[in-house]
């Protein structure tokens, strides 16, 4: 075994020159067989390390007869039939310094169970059954289906007694998998986004803040599980999008930071969270990172990826306010450009590989061309939060109805840019977390109203232009914050209110999937046409969503949408409609079997020969109260 080489010379040439993109298939513990013996094979990256030596339980954590050989492009590698699956491993490291550091395997596929800090020996075999699943999403292109998004966070949505071996009562993956997909039909949603389930040792960072970029978190099983929870989804038909961290990692010394004695993977403190900085000048940097994105799409068949903290990396004085503690890069301005030259080479190279699969900016500012092509000086995302939307709609919803006179704009200039992204309107956990209240604490009135605000609030995201994304608890008006160390309120499920928004949440979402009116075409001016946007006195919106082209489109294609923002009603409301003969109410947010007051327009409306709102027909409505409703034409 003399001449065995762990990564082969291409392959370090790659990684050394930022594009070597599959690297956890040579970095980390992986189970071989060497000259007809089993054993494990460990490849390290650590340039500056004077000696790194394996220790685990298979050695009782001694280091003697461990030294790892060191290869060129800064790699250290070993192999050795004593190892075995499950066995817990640490790299020992002699810095140039002298200092001894136990680290963290930073490809380890498997992590010690908190508060352990080991890597864990495991395979990744497993056998997949979401083959259709993969072949439907492989055709057509995602922007024209629709993308209604529930977000979680794994350990917080269901809990079951407490026991010794789990204190938490938290739900295995494979006890998710027997709920969650069954849950996520039921209530319409067509893809489910975690809250990062990468590798983190503080429960209460939510997982924002990662040690195991190749790990999915131990707390809730094996590789193998979390793989089975994603097949079950994909065979229930749910789409999987994976909260991901490039922008920063933890502190904890077994993990990246001071990785061999330098700053290997960081450039510095970040300002507003404590943690580090990546370093995507270094070349092995971007291979890390790149391969960690790859390895869940390609190991673990994610459908997207949503990049967190997207701001907080373009900028090189993000948080930083103190005028003479700001940086500028050699063209004066203050943009991170080696952090933009790193997304732009993310985006591009995983679109190459899965073309199918999309990639979602947290990015709160106004940078441009976010979800361009870098080829036009974008940064290749697919979609972006729309962070101004979601401001200015919680503001205005907040307010008390005669407020809302003077505040009209704010459920309007969302449209003023609404096409310049592909945008997601995201109603998130951090919407809903550090005395923020809950989304039916921030509505006005009395218990009737704010429940029908609520309602409200989620017809307007729903037909709104964009894709969706909601955290859980609002499809059931939990009225306390977000607290992620505890379920979910389900009891309030035994409360009429609470489970007559339930329902009419699950009937809006099935409604959105059946009408494509509302998806078709959610990122262009086709798909959208103001009919009414400046009716302040009376806070009501009207608007056409449409499947084509106005000039393609047929009857079938259109919807009409009016929002109500008063306790006012009006048993006669004209509004315009572009086709002659009858319309149908496909849905009233008023109805009683959501808890509304019933004010509905039952039977078929006949439009009338009269311009109004710029169409050639009227139609007279009745309007409920803080309430809305969506008419389609009768073929």
């Amino acid at each position: 075994m003399t001449n065995l080489r762990l990564i082969a010379e291409a392959e370090a040439f790659l990684y050394n020159q930022g594009t070597y993109y599959h690297a956890y298939n040579k970095l980390g513990a992986h189970i071989m067989e060497v000259d007809g013996q089993t054993g494990v094979g460990f490849v390290v990256w650590a340039p500056n390390a004077s000696h790194v030596w394996l220790v685990g339980d298979f050695n009782s954590w001694q280091g003697e007869g461990y030294e790892l050989t060191q290869l060129p492009g800064g790699f250290w590698q070993i192999f050795t039939t004593q190892a075995k699956p499950g066995d817990l491993y640490k790299y020992r490291i002699l810095t140039r310094r002298g200092r001894i550091m136990y680290k963290a395997d930073p490809f380890a596929f498997m992590a010690e169970k908190r508060p352990g800090t080991a890597s864990r020996v495991t395979g990744l075999a497993y056998e997949w059954h979401d083959t259709e699943w993969l072949h439907k999403r492989s055709r057509g292109s995602h922007f024209e289906k629709p993308l209604n998004i529930y977000e979680m966070h794994l350990g917080s949505w269901r809990r079951k007694e407490d026991t010794p071996d789990n204190p938490e009562g938290f739900l295995s993956y494979r006890e998710l998998a027997a709920e969650l997909p069954r849950y996520l039909v039921d209530m319409g949603f067509t893809h489910v986004e975690f809250m990062p389930v990468m590798e983190h040792p503080f429960d209460g960072s939510w997982g924002y803040q990662t040690t195991g970029y190749f790990a999915p978190t131990s707390r809730y099983g094996s590789p193998q599980d979390f793989m089975f929870l994603v097949d079950s989804l994909h065979q229930a038909g749910i789409g999987v999008i994976l909260d991901w961290v490039p922008g920063h990692f933890c502190r904890d010394e077994h993990g990246l930071v001071q990785f061999d004695g330098s700053n290997l993977y960081e450039t510095e403190e970040h300002i507003e969270w404590g943690t580090y900085k990546f370093n995507y000048r270094l070349n092995e940097v971007r291979s890390f990172l790149i391969s960690s994105a790859m390895f869940w799409l390609d190991i673990y068949h994610a459908d997207g990826i949503r990049c967190d903290g997207i701001s907080s990396m373009l900028y090189l004085n993000y948080g930083v306010g103190a005028p003479n503690l700001k940086r500028f890069n050699e063209r004066g301005g203050e943009e991170d450009l080696t952090a933009v030259a790193f997304l732009q080479q993310l985006n591009q190279t995983l679109a190459s590989f899965f073309p199918d699969v999309f990639m979602i900016a947290e990015e709160s500012t106004a940078w441009p061309l976010v979800t361009y092509p870098p080829a036009e000086g974008g940064l290749g995302f697919h979609y972006k939060w729309d962070m101004g939307w979601m401001n200015d709609t919680l503001k205005y919803m907040s307010l008390d109805f005669p407020g809302r006179f003077y505040n009209h704009r704010l459920l309007t200039f969302s449209m003023m840019y609404a096409f310049n992204e592909n945008f997601v309107l995201p109603l998130s956990h951090d919407e809903v977390v550090h005395g923020k209240h809950s989304l039916i604490g921030r509505m006005p009135g009395d218990y009737w109203r704010q429940f029908a605000n609520l309602r409200l609030l989620y017809l307007y995201q729903m037909t709104h232009s964009g894709a969706k994304l909601n955290f859980m608890g609002n499809e059931m008006a939990q009225f306390i914050e977000w607290r992620f160390a505890e379920q979910l309120e389900w009891f309030l499920l035994d409360y009429e209110k609470h489970a007559q928004y339930k329902h009419f949440v699950a009937r809006l979402n099935k409604l959105y999937l059946q009408e494509n009116a509302l998806w078709r075409q959610n990122y262009n001016w086709d798909g959208f046409k103001w009919l009414e946007a400046d009716n302040a006195e009376q806070s009501v919106l009207l608007f056409l969503r449409s499947a084509k082209a106005p000039e393609r489109a047929q009857r079938s294609d259109f919807v009409l949408v009016l929002l109500n923002f008063l306790p006012d009603s009006y048993q006669e409301y004209q509004v315009g409609v572009p086709f002659a003969g009858d319309y149908l109410e496909i849905f009233n947010s008023d109805a009683a079997e959501f808890g509304g007051s019933g004010k509905l327009n039952p039977g078929r409306l006949t439009a009338e020969k009269q311009h109004m709102h710029g169409q050639p027909y009227t139609l007279t409505l009745r309007v409920p109260p803080l309430g809305g409703l969506i008419i389609k034409p009768v073929k």
